[in-house]
């Protein structure tokens, strides 16, 4: 079967499809005849409508249909005739003149690229990785020992000081007038947390139950709610009840209640180090994945298809639609989403995705099945019963996808670092574990 192929510009490309108007017509008719046994219409018993009517009523979408089927299934072996990967749904639009007896249709769509990965001994990548001291281990204990602790009133008349839980009624006004959610009454907040703005934190310290204070706050620029951003208030606070925490002591029976078997503190420290260690890793391999992703970026040559680049922004757009029902947006299904506001970002994804499948098709990374299996129990043990997770893992193909989407991105990473020029970097604990703004 010869095929013509018309390049028209970069990856679009246009193939004339013909096919036989008596075909389509006999199919069509065969169609009708079928949907005439099932067809109801008034004053016909089923099954005994006439021809005539259930042309009338049905004939132009049973033609529609039947067009499209065939016109795709022309398309589909024309394109494996012609060895090509076509990317993305072809458009197919009728055209006027045709051979006496046919119909033909030109499909326009776009090819994959073909992908030229630049050479990666000559790319400088940053690797970074970081070691659980035993200071970020006290430092977890100790947020262990917070999610614990219990607060008693204070019998003597000390005012609130750090680490107080405290409880007020306050009411803010700016150019004297109130604002939405600058009252509250009965508000709890521990002070020297972080839960509140620095001002108020500061304000209410040393404050006794039972006095007020009025001060000046500003808030930040950037802060949350936009309607009070950059914009200074007064609040009037009133100190209602200062709490004092009692936090756990760390001994053997502070390592039973966290279901330490062994429950003693060096069996705890043993403990919290090995999560530890389990969460770096899988922190540093993330960070290190996103160094190799970027130097691929730029090391890669290719045009990414248009087509691709609007299936991912459909992708997500459709996501931050249901992003926004989960949260309880009225209305989601209408809100305005820009579709541009995606565009850098898909294009990104389909550049990055169409680079890795060169990469591990040319070098075999593919995701071996015991390198999926190590994964999903090192993942499992994580939780308290880490077979039930490993089962749940196994029992869908769609999770197992997502598993296996990881470990060829792990095999990728491990292949660029053993190519390119690493510079390595111990970075802190602190600085790996804080979220990046």
């Amino acid at each position: 079967m010869a095929v013509q192929v018309e390049t028209l510009e970069k990856l679009q490309r246009r193939i004339t499809l013909t096919l036989p108007a008596e075909l389509i017509n006999g199919e069509v008719q065969s169609r009708l005849k079928k949907l005439s046994r099932t067809v109801r219409a008034d004053g016909f018993r089923p099954g005994k409508v006439p021809m005539s009517v259930v042309t009338q009523r049905y004939g132009w979408s049973v033609q529609y249909e039947v067009v499209n089927d065939k016109v795709g299934q022309a398309f589909s072996e024309a394109a494996g005739a012609a060895k090509l990967r076509v990317a993305g749904n072809p458009r197919i639009t009728a055209k006027d003149e045709a051979p006496e007896g046919q119909l033909a249709f030109d499909a326009t769509f776009e090819v994959f690229p073909e992908v030229v990965i630049g050479d990666l001994a000559a790319a400088q990548i940053e690797r970074v990785s970081t070691e659980v001291s035993e200071a970020a281990i006290d430092r977890t204990i100790e947020i262990l020992r917070k999610q614990r602790r219990t607060f008693s009133q204070r019998a003597s008349a000390d005012g609130a000081a750090e680490g107080d839980r405290v409880t007020i009624d306050f009411e803010g006004k700016i150019d004297g007038d109130p604002f939405a959610g600058g009252k509250a009454e009965a508000f709890q907040f521990i002070i020297g947390e972080g839960q509140m703005l620095g001002q108020f934190d500061q304000a209410v310290r040393d404050m006794k139950v039972g006095q007020s204070k009025t001060f000046p706050l500003q808030f930040p620029a950037d802060y949350q709610g936009k309607e009070v951003a950059g914009k200074e208030a007064d609040f009037l606070v009133t100190v209602n009840k200062i709490e004092a925490q009692h936090l756990p002591s760390v001994d053997d029976a502070f390592a039973k209640s966290l279901g330490i078997k062994e429950a003693s503190v060096e069996a705890l420290r043993a403990d919290v180090k090995k999560n530890l260690e389990r969460e770096v890793k899988f922190r540093v391999l993330a960070r290190n994945k996103g160094a190799v992703m970027d130097a691929l970026v730029k090391v890669a040559e290719l045009d990414v298809p248009k087509a691709l680049i609007d299936s991912e922004v459909e992708r997500m757009t459709a996501q931050a639609r249901e992003d926004l029902k989960q949260r309880g947006i009225k209305d989601a299904e209408k809100a305005p989403i820009p579709a541009e506001i995606f565009q850098p970002q898909a294009e990104r994804r389909v550049r990055l995705g169409l680079v890795v499948a060169e990469l591990v098709k040319a070098n075999n990374l593919q995701a071996k099945p015991e390198q999926l299996q190590a994964h999903i129990e090192e993942m499992a043990q994580s939780y308290e019963k880490p077979a039930e997770v490993v089962r749940w893992y196994l029992s869908d193909r769609q999770r197992m996808a997502e598993v296996e989407a990881v470990v060829i991105e792990n095999n990728v990473t491990e292949y660029v670092l053993g190519k390119s020029k690493v510079v390595d970097k111990v970075l802190p604990f602190d600085e790996l574990m804080t979220p990046a703004n």
